[in-house]
C-alpha cells in the first residue's frame, strides 16, 4: 500500500468501522491512529494532510476492531476513575459501572489524610484497589486473584499509579490465603449466569476472561464463596462493597445475611441500576 495522508487513513478506517456496526467509529479510528503513531489523538485534528508510511499495520488494527476485538485490548489500556490502566485478555476491562464502589469507599473516608486498609478480592487489573489508594495517600491495600497473568498486570499498573509500595498483590482463591482483617473489602466478582454468557456482546464473550464473567448457574457462586470469609476478613468497624448484577440485590443480600453480615444499603451506578451492595458486621455502623 502506498503512503497516504492521515485524513485518508482516518476516513477509510471510519468507513470500515461504520460498516461493521461499531458505534463511535470516527472517534475509535482516531484513537487507533493515535496509538499507531504514538501521538495524542487530539493532535490529529490538524495534520490531516501529513503523509504516513505504508499503513498496513494500522489497517491490521482496524480489521481486528472490525472483528470485535475490544479497542482497549488493541491499545492496551482503559481509563477508569480518570486513571489509565493496562488491560489485556487476562483481565476484565474496567467499566464506569464499577466507579460507584470507588465513590462509596472515598465518601466513607472523605479526607485525603484518612488512613485505612483495603482488600480487593479478585483484583484483576487492580483498578478498584489502585483507584482507592491513589486518592487516599495514607491507605494501604492487598489485591488477590487466582490468575497469575492478572496479577502481573495489576503489579505493572501499581508501579505506575501507586509506586510507593502501598499496594501488594497475592495469588489466592478469594480470601483463602488472607489471615488478617481489613477496614474495607471490595470485590467485583463474576456474576453473569452461565447460560447468559453467549448473549453478551462479542467484545466480551470472545475476548474477556470467562473466569471473570461466569458466575455459575444462577450467577451467585462467587458471592457464596466470598460470603463465607467476609466476617473474618473485615474489621469490626469495617465495610464491604460488592458489585452486583442486574436484579441480584435481594439474592446477594440474603447470602450475606445468612453469613452474619448486615446489609446497609444498595448504591446505584450512573445509569440508575443497583450496582454496589454495602454491608458490615457491626450493627451500629453508619455508612454515608
Amino acid at each position: 500500500m502506498k503512503p497516504i495522508h492521515i485524513g485518508g487513513c482516518l476516513d477509510e478506517a471510519a468507513r470500515r468501522l461504520v460498516d461493521a456496526g461499531i458505534v463511535g467509529a470516527r472517534k475509535e479510528a482516531r484513537l487507533l491512529m493515535g496509538y499507531w503513531l504514538n501521538r495524542d489523538p487530539a493532535q490529529l485534528f490538524g495534520p490531516q494532510y501529513e503523509e504516513v508510511g505504508a499503513p498496513e499495520s494500522f489497517f491490521d488494527l482496524v480489521d481486528r476492531r472490525v472483528s470485535r476485538e475490544p479497542l482497549s485490548h488493541l491499545v492496551g489500556r482503559r481509563e477508569f476513575w480518570s486513571l489509565e490502566f493496562e488491560v489485556s485478555d487476562s483481565v476484565l476491562d474496567p467499566r464506569p459501572d464499577s466507579e460507584v464502589l470507588i465513590e462509596t469507599g472515598l465518601l466513607h473516608w472523605p479526607n485525603r489524610s484518612d488512613s485505612f486498609s483495603v482488600l480487593d478480592l479478585g483484583t484483576g487489573s487492580g483498578c478498584l484497589l489502585l483507584s482507592l489508594l491513589r486518592n487516599r495517600p495514607r491507605a494501604i491495600g492487598v489485591g488477590v486473584d487466582v490468575s497469575g497473568a492478572a496479577l502481573e498486570i495489576a503489579r505493572r499498573n501499581a508501579a505506575r499509579i501507586v509506586p510507593d509500595g502501598r499496594a501488594q498483590f497475592l495469588k489466592s482463591d478469594w480470601g483463602s490465603s488472607i489471615s488478617q482483617p481489613f477496614d474495607l473489602v471490595v470485590a467485583n466478582p463474576p456474576y453473569i449466569p452461565s447460560n447468559q454468557i453467549s448473549e453478551l456482546d462479542a467484545e466480551v464473550t470472545n475476548f474477556e476472561p470467562l473466569l471473570a464473567l461466569d458466575g455459575g448457574l444462577d450467577g451467585l457462586d462467587a458471592y457464596r464463596a466470598i460470603a463465607e470469609d467476609l466476617v473474618r476478613l473485615t474489621t469490626p468497624t469495617g465495610i464491604i462493597l460488592l458489585e452486583i448484577g442486574s436484579g441480584q440485590s435481594e439474592q446477594v443480600a440474603s447470602i450475606l445475611e445468612k453469613s452474619g453480615l448486615v446489609v446497609k444499603c444498595i448504591k446505584n451506578d450512573l445509569a440508575g441500576r443497583n450496582r454496589c451492595l454495602v454491608a458490615h458486621h457491626y450493627v451500629d455502623r453508619s455508612v454515608k
